[in-house]
C-alpha cells in the first residue's frame, strides 16, 4: 500500500501542534509507561506503522518482548504492575470512547493509583496517540523498513 500524503508537508503547522502535545506527554508520563500507552492504543485502532515504531521504541526504552507480545491480553497476564493495569484500562476505555465514556471502575482504578495531575498527563498520552493513529491510517503511513 503506498502512502496517500504525508501530513507534516501539507499541513506542517499542525503536524507541529500534535508534536507538541507529544513531547510535553513524553516528559510527563514514565518512559516505560508512556511506550506501553502508546502500543496498546495503536494495537486497539490497527495502526501498523504505530505498531511498528512504539514496539521498537519500547525494546530501545529497556521493555522486554514477552510484555510486548502479550500487551494484547494484558488483563490475562500477570505481567504488568497494578499501576500499569489502571493506566491500560484507562487507555482500553479512552480509546474506544462509547455511549458511556470511562466507567466509574476504571475511573477509579486509576485515582486509585494516580495523583490527579498524572491522570491528566495519562489522558494527554492517551489522546495523542489516537490522534496519531488517526492521521496514520487513513494516510496508509507504513513502517520503516528495518
Amino acid at each position: 500500500m503506498e502512502p496517500r500524503i504525508d501530513v507534516n508537508k501539507v499541513a506542517p503547522e499542525a503536524y507541529k501542534a500534535v508534536l507538541g502535545l507529544e513531547k510535553y506527554a513524553a516528559s510527563h508520563v514514565d518512559p516505560t509507561l508512556y511506550e506501553l500507552i502508546k502500543l496498546r492504543a495503536s494495537m486497539i485502532n490497527g495502526c501498523g506503522f504505530c505498531i511498528d515504531m512504539h514496539s521498537h521504541d519500547a525494546m530501545k526504552a529497556g521493555e522486554t518482548p514477552q510484555r510486548l507480545f502479550e500487551l494484547m491480553a494484558w488483563r490475562e497476564v500477570g505481567l504488568y504492575t497494578d499501576k500499569e493495569r489502571a493506566a491500560l484500562a484507562l487507555v482500553d476505555q479512552v480509546t474506544r470512547l462509547g455511549e458511556e465514556g470511562v466507567t466509574d471502575e476504571v475511573w477509579d482504578g486509576v485515582t486509585d493509583e494516580f495523583s490527579e495531575e498524572e491522570v491528566a498527563n495519562l489522558l494527554i498520552a492517551i489522546a495523542t496517540i489516537n490522534v496519531w493513529n488517526r492521521l496514520a491510517i487513513p494516510t496508509r503511513m507504513q513502517p520503516a523498513n528495518r
